[in-house]
């Protein structure tokens, strides 16, 4: 396949829908040509979480208008594609039927080879766009509402996992804790935002597993402690609320920083890549960067606006792909989905 691509790749996994047009040249880092996401947080905030019949439904919606605006900013046309990827796992398992169906059909239409791609790995690579774009090899944290790993990685689709959360994931207890406090949906953004006025001291909550030998994480019983908390409050709750946001917040981010430097330190490598929607938590960045300065390690994020889901992701992982070598696109438009798909699978087979 030629080494200049014009990639087209849709995102359906959860409650955002996201379309991007990437440009492979040669053997230069892939370039973002356009992008357009939709999110569903209004829409799924009235139940307090993702609703997958709503989320699918929607995105049914969605996907093919954001593909016409990405294609007229970009200045190109559906005949111009030369590649259809999408997310074919983890994820919501008819939310990831929308985009592999989409995506397929269009490819079928254009005669156009596509790609399904690991929801994950996009996440992993999605710095590749950013200004500054690491190199391989690097120790990868996944910090997501669904996801927490880190991840030896040597190149694309060689991956070694180190550690997960043997519970509830980082974003979890952030979305969880935040419910506990009395904040809307999503509670991530709500509880660190919140945090920003609160006291990080003012409450001792656990850090589980930090003293362990493993890189696991777990967070289940985190969130247990701040309910104890919150009930030992009572009526003083309101009151005390941004002080134990701030205590919640600082218990999450001592760990994922402890854990990614003890990482460091077992492979032996002195680069970071931090991806998912967690990363954009300003605290935890601005812990890394320091802990990594000290280290003498680089760190990089994906820019702000890619930290979410996004279709630039998915298409920038089928590009680099592509490029290595490890996986072919295809013409056989038959598809299935892969809701558990786990990262270091993609060792095995694509």
């Amino acid at each position: 396949m030629a080494t200049d691509l014009l990639v087209l790749g849709i995102e359906s996994s959860c409650d955002e829908t996201g379309v991007a047009l990437v440009r492979t040249q040669g053997a230069g880092t892939p370039r973002l040509c356009a992008h357009a996401l939709h999110s569903q947080v209004a829409m799924h905030e009235a139940y307090g979480g993702v609703v997958p019949e709503l989320a699918s439904r929607d995105h049914i919606r969605r996907v093919l208008p954001l593909a016409r605006q990405v294609l007229a900013e970009a200045g190109q046309t559906l005949a111009e594609v030369d590649v259809v990827a999408y997310t074919r796992g983890p994820g919501l398992a008819g939310a990831l039927l929308v985009g592999a169906g989409v995506a397929c059909a269009l490819g079928a239409a254009l005669e156009r080879p596509v790609l399904g791609v690991h929801h994950l790995e996009g996440h992993l690579l999605s710095p590749f766009l950013g200004a500054d774009p690491p190199r391989f090899p690097f120790v990868a944290l996944l910090v997501s509402g669904g996801h927490t790993q880190l991840m030896q990685v040597a190149g694309v689709g060689r991956y070694e996992l180190l550690g997960e959360t043997v519970d509830d994931a980082a974003g979890e207890a952030f979305d969880k804790s935040a419910k506990l406090l009395g904040l809307g949906y999503p509670g991530g953004p709500a509880l660190a935002r919140l945090a920003e006025q609160g006291d990080a001291a003012a409450f001792k909550l656990p850090r589980p597993l930090l003293r362990s030998q493993t890189l696991d994480f777990s967070f289940a019983g985190l969130k247990t402690a701040v309910l104890v908390q919150a009930k030992k409050l009572g009526s003083e709750l309101e009151a005390r609320r941004a002080d134990l946001a701030a205590s919640t917040e600082a218990a999450i981010v001592e760990v994922l920083v402890a854990k990614s430097l003890a990482a460091l330190r077992r492979t032996g490598l002195d680069r970071l890549v931090v991806a998912g929607g967690v990363g954009a938590n300003r605290v935890l960045r601005r812990r890394l960067d320091a802990a990594c300065a000290r280290a003498g390690v680089r760190v990089h994020y994906p820019e702000l606006q890619l930290c979410t889901d996004n279709g630039a992701m998915i298409a920038l992982a089928a590009a680099m792909r592509l490029a290595a070598g490890v996986q072919s696109a295809n013409r056989a438009y038959a598809f299935d989905v892969k809701p558990r798909w786990p990262l270091a699978a993609l060792n095995e087979s694509a």
